[in-house]
């Protein structure tokens, strides 16, 4: 079977706990680090602020940035 969403960045909508695909592709881009995070891997996100993390680290450091400039 053909991927045709393989290699391309996909495009989602982030909600509390689940995300819904606004385009297709299989990764997205962490926010913070740039690195790409295959969607199967994508656990960690923000509704919020609509980003993708690549880790915990980098997403409580992010929270943690973002209350501080009153984004969240």
């Amino acid at each position: 079977m053909l991927n045709f969403a393989a290699g391309r960045q996909a495009k989602l909508r982030y909600l509390s706990g689940s995300f819904k695909r606004v385009s297709d592709g299989d990764h997205v881009l962490c926010a913070v680090t740039g690195r790409n995070i295959p969607l199967d891997q994508l656990r960690y996100w923000s509704h919020e602020l609509q980003e993708a993390y690549a880790s915990a680290e980098v997403a409580g450091a992010r929270y943690a940035e973002a209350r501080k400039e009153g984004l969240i």
